[in-house]
């Protein structure tokens, strides 16, 4: 019987020959936990003028196109792939709603990435399940108190915690990220976690 991480390098291995019954279950699969991590960043300015779906669906369409170029290390790396190339179009949309207001993008810490357009539809999450997330973004009811608990924080705070325990990502890694030693990236992490408990609980 595969395991999780088998199954999904065996849909990307099928993908990339052009398969399109991978490509669907890639889509199914993913579509909807990368929407999730993508609305955790958005904020609530974003959130109430774009449609997280549609980022993420043209996110997914870039990613098929250009899934030749993906090397499949393990599950977690392929997510963290898929949420990078959304969060570029999600820096792509913030630029436009914002080109005559203040500049968002110091609350939104994107990688650079071109432009992509596309459609393609996204079903909910299928059987594969992955170990990236936090267990709390399978649980919808605590998923919206998350959106509301990190939209209390300062922005370095939300994306230490979205780097950290959604990604999560090692705290070299964070480092290497945010341009920050691995000394502070563990204080800046403890103080995040610290400020997010307090606020999910006064939700």
């Amino acid at each position: 019987m595969c395991t999780p991480s088998q199954r999904t390098q065996e849909l990307v291995v099928l993908a990339k020959g052009g398969d399109h019954s991978a490509q669907g279950q890639l889509c199914r699969v993913y579509g909807e936990r990368v929407r999730r991590i993508v609305r955790l960043r958005m904020g609530a300015e974003l959130r109430s003028k774009m449609e997280s779906m549609d980022l993420v669906q043209d996110a997914l369409m870039c990613a098929l196109r250009d899934l030749g170029d993906f090397t499949y290390k393990n599950e977690g790396d392929f997510l963290r792939w898929l949420t990078k190339i959304a969060e570029n179009r999600l820096r792509d949309n913030a630029d436009k709603l914002h080109t005559d207001k203040r500049d968002i993008r110091r609350e939104i810490r994107l990688d650079e990435r071109g432009r992509t357009t596309g459609r393609v539809f996204v079903g909910t999450a299928g059987p594969i399940e992955t170990t990236t997330p936090s267990a709390i973004m399978s649980r919808r009811e605590d998923l919206d108190r998350l959106e509301k608990a990190l939209d209390k924080l300062r922005p370095e705070y939300r994306e230490v915690i979205i780097l950290a325990k959604i990604e999560e990502l090692s705290y070299s890694q964070i480092g290497e990220r945010l341009g920050k030693s691995t000394g502070a990236v563990k204080m800046l992490v403890s103080r995040a976690r610290m400020a997010l408990a307090s606020a999910f609980e006064s939700i």
